[in-house]
């Protein structure tokens, strides 16, 4: 006895939602998906997957989205770096960097802890 279940899809090239499905069928990775069958089980699984998992912990998009931000942050970070290196490197970007003075005071040394567990939390 076989294990295979046939499904047809319909898809109403009038509406944009099915127009868009076809359009992504069509122009799909074969190297990644080796079939339109394929695609569709793949996408089928990782949307209800999703879901699942997004109906057990109601911060993931929130925490996705910080991530990918934070991402994008160092993406950016690291190719002004990259950028900077072949002028001389690091070292024309520190010299106009003033050093931190050291706290004087019981109460800037309180003041500039203070600040910096604020910048840390970051």
């Amino acid at each position: 006895m076989s294990e295979i279940v046939r499904l047809s899809i319909r898809l109403n090239l009038e509406k944009d939602t099915d127009r868009q499905a076809w359009e992504y069928l069509q122009h799909m990775s074969h190297a990644e998906h080796k079939s339109i069958n394929r695609a569709v089980i793949s996408a089928v699984n990782e949307h209800f997957a999703r879901k699942e998992r997004m109906s057990h912990d109601s911060y993931l998009e929130t925490r996705e989205k910080e991530d990918a931000f934070l991402k994008r942050i160092e993406d950016t970070i690291s190719q002004s770096m990259a950028a900077a290196a072949p002028l001389g490197g690091l070292l024309p970007l520190l010299q106009g960097v003033p050093a931190i003075p050291a706290a004087s005071t019981p109460e800037d040394k309180e003041s500039m802890d203070a600040a910096l567990d604020f910048a840390n939390s970051f």
